[in-house]
Order: structure tokens, then C-alpha cells, then sequence
């Protein structure tokens, strides 16, 4: 095994967990910096108009963004499963379908959003005085669309085969790119809206083009060979009965925030750009269970695949406790200092006060974020995909938008909009929890494996 691969069926299990998980986690830390510093540049150097324009964006690019890291953590659970079992043969082949895959959905995608820009917006209830700049940012935005998709592939790869580190490393450069570019488009060439569009874009290539390198001049298990870029017939169902559970689930995860969205945009710029900061302020407290998460379905899958039932179980009881525990201690100062950190993105103090409302009204609730994160990936991570896309559904959007129908009749105020998220995590982690222990935990005790 080449030293760029780490095997996760061996060692400390929690120290394994913590030193894999961390690669991603600072990894979608800068991630999650290309939209963010897009909001803050606009939000200080243009207007509230145009922060409005930019954070009304995230729902809608996630609707496509969002397939695509779907796409790819799924798959990745079939990488790790070939990867724990040896099977490097399958793995090859896995990895070049996949890849292929993703480039002609990317492909199609990119097309489709383009065009469909003008309807997903008004979808979304876009206030006239901000279409016009979220019209220009999204379809610029969507090209990356393309890039994105080969890059979390590419990432994911890296992941399945224990390389957490390589990605990180390619989004930091990624971000610093991000942000030079943002100034420099907005401030010196006064580009508004179109220059953030563009600089993210560029970035997203840079970070491509960087795994894409890596893995066309690595010996390692997970070396790219143009040449063997081919759908394979009798890999290509089960990656797509891992992957595209996940990746539907992201898409109408984001479908149902662009409704969630309409409601939003109902009262006013202000709140757009205020709840808009929020939800990106929310995202960096996301990435701990999501980091986790992602760790988890490689964990438990590679784990699987080596035949360490009892190790993975044991992870997973690990893996909930250390995302709990960080979880919590990030959200105390988050809550404490919530008018400073929103602060960052806008000035105006009316779109301040929505922000800071929707932080301290979602934080004390974001121990059911660690559930539903750690437990989703833990049970894809067992190949069960598609129970936990129609789990997180019913819970992230069937009770999210039935609470908001019903809350928004009786009285209409955007404090129902804050309530709507935890509510969402907390019925989908129940229900996946419950599938979990039902069809997962306790069969497996009851053979005799843990």
C-alpha cells in the first residue's frame, strides 16, 4: 500500500476518526469561504441590494452543487467497500466510471441551470429590486457547476483510500485564490456582483485542475489513466444505487430551501440579506458533524469491507460523541457573539437583526445536526443508501415545510423560517436513527457480529 492511502481498519479508532475527520473539516472550512467571502465583499463593498442577490443565490446553487457532493459521497462508500476489501481492480474501474459519469452530468447540468435560471428564481419569489444582480451571479455561478462535480469526485476518491489531507490543501489554495480574486474583481474593477460570480469560478477550476494533477501523476491505487475513462456495465448500477439516493436527497434538500426561500424573500431585502448571512454563519458550525459524517461512511465502509463489524459500530458510538462535544463548544461563543460575527457580512442594522434572531433561535438545538449527520453517513457507510435519502426527506423537508405552511397561516413572521432547520434535523436524525437500530445495529447483534 502506497503511504498516501491510509487504512482505517487498524489503530486507535478515535484518534483515527479525529486526524481523518480534521483534512475535511478545515477543508469545507475554506470551502464554504468561497460563498461567504462573495457575501462579505459585496455586503461592505457593494450594497444590501447585492448581498441580498448573492446569499439568495446558495439555496439554488446547492440545488446543483449539492447532487454532485452527493454523487460522490455515496460512491465513495463503493471506493472505501473496494478499497477495505483489497479489490484494487474494482476500485480502478469504479473511479474512472464514476468520473466519467459526473463530467457528462456536469455537462447536462451546467445547460440546464443556464437556461433555467430566470424559473428557478422565480421559483424562489425573487424581489424585483435583486433579480437582476442574482439573474447575472447565478449563471456565471453555475459554470462552476462543471468543476465542482470533478472535484468532489476527485476528492472523494482521495477520501475512500484514507487521503484526507490532499483535499484540504487543494481548497486552501482554492480560497486564498478566492479571495485575492474577489478583491481584486470588486474593489479595483468595480465589478460588483459578476466579479464574486467570476472569481468563484476560477477558483473552483484552480482546485480541479490541482486533483486532477494529483491523481494522473500519482502509482498509488487511485492513479487516473485517461485512456480507461469508460462506464463500466456491472459498476455503474451500484454506483448509482449508492450515489444518486444521496445526490436526490441533496437536490431536493435545496429544492425545499428555495420554497423555504420564498418565505424569506417575502419580507424584504433586509431580511434576505440578514437570514442569508445567518445561514452562511450557520454552515461553519455545519461542517463539524458534516466532517465527521463524511469521515464515518468511509470508517464504517471500509471497516465493513475488511469484515470489523464490532470496529465500526464502535466508531460510530465515538464518532457521536466527539461531534457532540465540539459541536456544543463551538456554539457557545458563536451564540455569545452572534451580532459580531453577522457583523462580518452586512452593516445595516435592520438586516443584522434578522441575522442575529436566526443564530441564537437555531443554535441551542444543534445536537440533532450531530445526530442526523453522523448516523445518515454511518448508515450509508453500510450501503444504505437509499433508506437514508427517503428518511432525511420525510424529516428535512415533509415536517420542515408542513410546520412552516401551518406556522406561516397562523402567524407570519420569519421566526417560524428559523424554527423550520433544527425541526427538519431533528425528524430526520429520529427516523434515520430509529432505521438504524431496527434494520442495522440490532440484526447485526443478533448474528452474532458485535
Amino acid at each position: 500500500m502506497k503511504k498516501s492511502s491510509t487504512d482505517l481498519t487498524v489503530g486507535n479508532i478515535t484518534k483515527n476518526i479525529i486526524l481523518f475527520s480534521l483534512p475535511i473539516f478545515v477543508g469545507t472550512l475554506f470551502q464554504n469561504l468561497y460563498n461567504s467571502v462573495d457575501a462579505i465583499v459585496v455586503g461592505h463593498f457593494v450594497g444590501t441590494t447585492s448581498l441580498a442577490a448573492v446569499t439568495s443565490c446558495s439555496d439554488i446553487s446547492m440545488l446543483l452543487t449539492g447532487f454532485f457532493t452527493g454523487l460522490a459521497t455515496g460512491a465513495g462508500v463503493l471506493f472505501s467497500r473496494f478499497f477495505g476489501k483489497k479489490d484494487y481492480d474494482s476500485l480502478h474501474k469504479a473511479i474512472h466510471t464514476t468520473l466519467l459519469f459526473s463530467l457528462i452530468l456536469g455537462i447536462i447540468m451546467v445547460a440546464l441551470g443556464i437556461i433555467g435560471t430566470p424559473l428557478i428564481l422565480k421559483m424562489s419569489g425573487c424581489p424585483a429590486d435583486v433579480y437582476g444582480e442574482a439573474e447575472v451571479y447565478l449563471r456565471i455561478y453555475l459554470i462552476g457547476i462543471l468543476f465542482t462535480a470533478l472535484y468532489n469526485v476527485g476528492s472523494g476518491v482521495l477520501r475512500a483510500v484514507g487521503d484526507s489531507k490532499t483535499p484540504f490543501y487543494y481548497l486552501v489554495i482554492a480560497s486564498i485564490t478566492n479571495i485575492v480574486l474577489d478583491l481584486f474583481f470588486v474593489v479595483y474593477l468595480n465589478m460588483g456582483t459578476m466579479g464574486v460570480a467570476i472569481a468563484t469560478i476560477c477558483s473552483q477550476l484552480l482546485s480541479v485542475i490541482l486533483v486532477i494533477i494529483k491523481m494522473l501523476r500519482s502509482n498509488d491505487v487511485y492513479k487516473l489513466v485517461i485512456s480507461d475513462l469508460k462506464i463500466e456495465s456491472s459498476l455503474i448500477k451500484e454506483i448509482i444505487s449508492l450515489g444518486i439516493p444521496a445526490a436526490i436527497q441533496a437536490s431536493l434538500i435545496a429544492i425545499s430551501n428555495i420554497f423555504v426561500q420564498r418565505y424569506v424573500n417575502s419580507f424584504g431585502s433586509a431580511a434576505m440579506a440578514g437570514i442569508g448571512s445567518a445561514k452562511k454563519i450557520d454552515k461553519f458550525i455545519g461542517m463539524i458533524p458534516q466532517s465527521i459524517g463524511l469521515a464515518m461512511a468511509t470508517f464504517v465502509s471500509q471497516n465493513i469491507g475488511a469484515g470489523k463489524e464490532k470496529r465500526a459500530f464502535d466508531g460510530i458510538r465515538i464518532a457521536l460523541i466527539i461531534s457532540l462535544v465540539i459541536s456544543i463548544g463551538a456554539s457557545i461563543p458563536l451564540f455569545i457573539f452572534a451580532p459580531f460575527f453577522v457583523g462580518l457580512f452586512t452593516e445595516d442594522s435592520a438586516a443584522a437583526y434578522y441575522g442575529v434572531q436566526m443564530i441564537r433561535t437555531m443554535l441551542p438545538f444543534f445536537c440533532f445536526m450531530c445526530f442526523n449527520q453522523v448516523y445518515s453517513n454511518c448508515v450509508r457507510g453500510f450501503g444504505r443508501s437509499f433508506a437514508v435519502m427517503i428518511l432525511s426527506l420525510i424529516g428535512m423537508i415533509g415536517c420542515r415545510q408542513l410546520y412552516l405552511a401551518i406556522g406561516m397561516h397562523i402567524v407570519r413572521t420569519p421566526v417560524h423560517v428559523y424554527i423550520g432547520f433544527p425541526l427538519g434535523w431533528f425528524f430526520s436524525a429520529l427516523f434515520v436513527f430509529i432505521y438504524y437500530l431496527v434494520q442495522i445495529k440490532i440484526p447485526y447483534k443478533n448474528s452474532g457480529k458485535i
